[in-house]
């Protein structure tokens, strides 16, 4: 509200309305997804630089992602807009309300892309040819839920790109470690929006969208700890292809507790439940970068004794 309040100082109260409905169009209320883009960048970023990354790669990568994210919120509400009404968690997004126009989306969208595309001003070449195939993933992701049985898996891909891209730009190629992460990330989005889609389960099928928790039907809880376990299992051979140290290996039997949690939470397959244990992957996306920052950290410290 007092950020509401400073906003009507400055602006007139049609703008100030249409801001706010731009911003929950955008999901800036609801930070999560940025988050789990964020921390495999991050590990990309850190694994990359060997623990140092540059301020300008770094703050270019963060502020990329946020208005990546928030273009990709923005189609998906475009692309939904004839869907969301009909399911409980999404009725009362702006479109599903009406209070939004096509053509304000897609200029929107367009505006957040190339805020997007200005914060890599000052990044190589190779990562600009790298952004391409992300921003294709990003923009047709939503549209897959027509047609394509996995559309998680596609949201997978397009939530890795992060990680070749941040190669890029680092160390100006993408080595076979980069892609090992892109799969462990791909496997671990398909787990946690699997785990999402459960939520919705009973209203997308009445609306007739594809899900992966629909397309694995009685499995679906079996599927999204398979990909866990594998996302893990790769992560453990990152900690061996990097040579990591103490602080990445006691993150392991963290993050294997959480997800331990996350199977007997999402066994009652309550709506609210798998919501919030989807909210919870936070909590291993921050866990795997704490163990790479400190393992880089516990590595600069020993060189020095």
């Amino acid at each position: 509200m007092k950020i509401r309040r400073v906003l009507l100082h400055f602006f007139p109260r049609y703008a100030v309305g249409r801001m706010v409905i731009y911003g929950k169009l955008m999901r800036i209320d609801k930070p999560i997804g940025t988050l789990l883009l964020l921390w495999p960048t991050y590990w990309a970023l850190w694994v990359a630089s060997e623990g140092l990354p540059q301020a300008d790669i770094f703050w270019a990568f963060t502020a990329g992602t946020f208005f990546m994210r928030s273009a990709g919120c923005v189609i998906n509400d475009f692309a939904d807009r004839n869907f969301d009404g009909s399911v409980e968690r999404t009725k009362n997004r702006p479109f599903a309300r009406g209070l939004v126009s096509k053509t304000e989306a897609i200029l929107l969208t367009v505006i957040l892309c190339l805020l997007a595309a200005l914060c890599m001003t000052p990044l190589n070449l190779l990562t600009w040819v790298m952004s391409v195939p992300a921003l294709f993933l990003a923009m047709t992701y939503p549209f897959t839920k027509r047609f394509f049985p996995l559309p998680q898996f596609y949201l997978g891909l397009a939530f890795s790109f992060g990680i070749p891209m941040a190669f890029a730009a680092v160390r100006s190629g993408v080595p076979s470690t980069a892609w090992l992460m892109f799969t462990a990330n791909a496997l671990w989005t398909l787990a946690y929006d699997t785990i999402y889609a459960m939520s919705d389960k009973e209203d997308d099928l009445k609306i007739g969208i594809k899900t992966s928790a629909i397309t694995f039907g009685d499995h679906d809880i079996s599927a999204s700890m398979l990909c866990h376990f594998w996302f893990t299992a790769l992560m453990a051979v990152l900690g061996v292809k990097i040579g990591a140290t103490w602080p990445y290996w006691i993150m392991l039997p963290a993050v294997v507790w959480l997800q331990i949690g996350q199977y007997h939470a999402i066994k009652t397959r309550d709506r609210q439940t798998c919501f919030k244990v989807f909210l919870d992957n936070n909590y291993i996306g921050l866990l795997w970068f704490l163990g790479l920052a400190g393992h880089y950290l516990w590595t600069v410290a020993a060189t020095r004794l």
